[in-house]
This record gives structure tokens, C-alpha cells and sequence, in this order.
């Protein structure tokens, strides 16, 4: 689950981590009420949505403008920005051509800016390891960084057993080329946000850019947050966060099911049971020269209605152009998974192809039930001949 930018920095206040004053506001005058409270004479003016590049964005009304993140230092120039931002599509690299609407915006006080850093915390899965990230290139994608320059990229890895110690986060202060106080402020900075990392069950924060102030305060100019679904119910303070008017309808409907889905770009849908299956699913098509619309994991224990929702999902996006159906069924049964795509092609009226591969518990029966329905579904003994079939029926439609 991902939150916004003004939320990541309320939780990470609460944990003693520095950020700059400022407020949310979902309206003009709301925004200049926050303006007038944090006072001059220079304030930044921030579209919240999910995703990065605010800043390099431009609105879809207005595409040779300014960004969805600008520094100001009058009112008129907040309520100007204001105006231009709430209401209107943002569209980023990391949105694509869609762009998202902005609902909010967050009005932060200025920042004496001397230095731009890069700070972030993940759960590295080639150590197994919480891992600290830094640079000395903030501001900047990260992905860029380590494309270009590799060597400015310094990891601390934290062993499980003794937590974050001081000595790491001394280690990367002086990587960076913190020096004096700096050196210490930096300390508990890295501190408190390995503390907020751990008690709030989090799987990402990055903190972009990480600034150091002409004072040689340590600020977080920047925050993103993202959190590990299974463990939110330990956090319903966290939950409530969720702004799902930045989430795909589809993944909200697929979650209410107990349905692993995520939107892709192709045209073949997919739904398929177990994880690691679905990733062989979408290899193949692609090795056969078709696009996976979608990552699908019904689970090892769906029932019939759950299947007919997955369905329903697949055939909600009108990019799909075919759809592939592949169970291997061990706790998951073939035959019940027969009978809920039958029961959802019914439902919805087919209208494109449809390849179907069953292996494992009651083959015989869920093919059977397939065969007797009177639609028009393709059967597949294999994944590769699946695949192909798929491919080529899409190509042909």
C-alpha cells in the first residue's frame, strides 16, 4: 500500500524524524489558510499523487506550464499554483500518458537548501537484510544513479539479530561527506527512520532528496512510503491512510475478492493459480510473441465465485484481446475452476478467444464440463501449446 507524501511525513514526525512544516488542503482558500499559518516569504507548493516525478510533470491542460511542484514567494503566487494543480491531470514518467488527477495539494515551508542527498530503507531480498541506500546524487532517480554512476551508491546492510546501530549510520554519514555536527544529526536522523521502518511494518521509504540546510540541519525534503499489505492489520492507523482514488478499480475489486491482480499493458489476459506459475504464464506468452494484459493468481483454494470475478476482471480491461486460462490443480480443483469460467463467460457473453490448459485434480471432469458447455474454448494439453494457441487466435481475431 502506498500513501501520499504529506502522509509519509506525519508518520515519520512521529518518530522524530525532521521534516518541514506544512499542511494539506483540498481547496484554494484551504491552501492559503495553510500558507498564512506556516508565514513567508518562501513556500513550496506540492500536487499529491501517487507517483514520482511531480516536479519534472506537466498538467495534461497545459503540457508547455509548470510542474506539479513549484517554489513560490508570494500568495498570489500559492493561490496561482493552487488553481492550476487542484482539479487538474498530472501526468509524470511514472504515470504514464494517463496521468493522475490532483485532489490534493500540500503547501510546505520554504528550505535553505546547501546539499541534496539520497536516503532510503528496503528489504534487500539478495541478503535477506534490511538495507539502508545513500547517495550523494539526491534529487535524482536512483535507477539513474545506479545506471551511470554505481560507485556513488552506498549500502548498509542491518543484521536481524542487533537492529541499526549507530556505527551504520555513522558509516554512511561519513560516506556522504557529512562532516562535524552534520555527522551526528545525521545519526539520529538514520535512527528514527530505521525505528519508523521497522514498527510500521514498512517495505520501502525513501527519502528524496535528504537535504542538508545552510544551518547543517538534516531535513527530509521528500518522503515515500510504501507499506507490506499482509501485515496492515496490525497497523489500522496506517490503513486508513489508503487513498483509493490513486488505486486501479480493478486491484481494489481483485483485493476485496482475495485475488492477486495487477494491471500490465498487453492484450492477453491471464489468470492462473499460484505465483510462481503466473510468471511462467507471462514468460511464455511473451516467448510466443504476445503481451500479458494482467498477473492473475486466483489461489490454491478459490472457490467457483471467486474464479467468476477473476473472469469478470480479465474482461473488465478492453485491451484484452484473448485470455489465456492455465490451473494446475492440486488443493485448487480443475473442475471448479471449469465451472466458474463457464459460469463468467456466460455471464458476460465471450466475445474473444479463450485457450484453457487444466492439469492435476480432477482433469478429466473440469475438461469435460468445458467440452459440454456449448462455448467456444479452445483446449491446450500443455503450457507451450496454450500459449501458441492463445497467440495465434489473438493475431487472427
Amino acid at each position: 500500500m502506498n500513501i501520499h507524501e504529506y502522509q509519509a511525513k506525519q508518520l515519520l514526525a512521529k518518530f522524530g524524524v525532521t521534516v518541514p512544516r506544512g499542511g494539506v488542503a483540498y481547496t484554494p482558500p484551504e491552501a492559503e489558510t495553510v500558507a498564512n499559518e506556516l508565514g513567508g516569504p518562501v513556500w513550496v507548493v506540492k500536487s499529491q499523487i501517487h507517483a514520482g516525478g511531480r516536479g519534472a510533470g506537466r498538467f495534461a491542460d497545459n503540457p508547455d506550464g509548470k510542474g506539479g511542484v513549484r517554489v513560490v514567494t508570494s500568495m498570489d503566487d500559492v493561490k496561482e499554483s493552487v488553481g492550476e494543480m487542484l482539479g487538474h491531470v498530472l501526468v509524470t514518467k511514472q504515470t504514464g500518458p494517463a496521468g493522475k488527477e490532483v485532489k490534493r495539494v500540500y503547501i510546505e515551508e520554504g528550505c535553505d537548501i546547501a546539499r541534496e542527498l539520497y536516503l532510503s530503507i528496503l528489504v534487500d531480498r539478495s541478503t535477506s537484510r534490511v538495507t539502508l541506500m545513500a547517495s550523494t546524487e539526491g534529487g535524482m532517480e536512483i535507477e539513474e544513479v545506479a545506471e551511470a554512476t554505481p560507485e556513488k551508491i552506498l549500502k548498509v546492510s542491518i543484521d536481524p539479530a542487533t537492529g541499526m546501530l549507530p556505527f551504520h549510520a555513522r558509516k554512511l554519514a561519513f560516506g556522504l561527506g557529512l562532516e562535524g555536527k552534520q555527522v551526528g544529526t545525521a545519526t539520529r536522523f538514520m535512527l528514527a527512520l530505521y525505528d519508523a521502518f521497522i514498527k510500521l511494518d514498512a517495505s520501502m521509504m525513501e527519502i528524496n532528496p535528504l537535504v542538508v540546510t545552510g544551518d547543517g540541519d538534516i531535513i527530509a525534503l521528500d518522503a515515500k512510503m510504501n507499506f507490506d499489505d499482509d501485515a496492515l492489520f496490525r497497523h489500522k492507523d496506517v490503513e486508513e491512510l489508503r487513498d483509493e482514488d490513486e488505486e486501479d478499480p480493478a486491484e481494489l475489486e481483485a483485493a476485496r475478492h482475495e485475488l492477486n491482480y495487477i494491471k500490465l499493458d498487453g492484450n492477453i489476459g491471464c489468470m492462473v493459480n499460484g505465483a510462481g506459475l503466473a510468471m511462467s504464464t507471462m514468460d511464455i506468452i511473451k516467448l510466443y510473441g504476445g503481451d500479458p494484459a494482467n498477473f492473475l493468481d486466483v489461489g490454491g483454494g478459490a472457490t467457483k465465485e471467486r474464479v467468476t470475478t477473476a473472469f469478470k476482471l480479465i474482461l473488465s480491461d478492453p485491451n484484452v484481446e484473448g485470455i489465456l486460462v492455465n490451473i494446475f490443480g492440486g488443493i485448487m480443483r480443475c473442475d471448479v475452476i471449469a465451472e466458474g469460467v463457464v459460469a463468467a463467460a456466460r455471464e458476460v457473453s465471450l466475445n474473444v478467444p479463450l485457450v484453457v490448459r487444466l492439469e492435476g485434480t480432477n482433469v478429466e471432469l473440469g475438461k469435460k464440463i468445458l467440452s459440454e458447455s456449448g462455448l467456444a474454448i479452445v483446449s491446450a494439453d500443455d503450457l507451450a501449446e496454450a500459449a501458441e494457441k492463445v497467440v495465434q487466435a489473438v493475431k487472427e481475431a
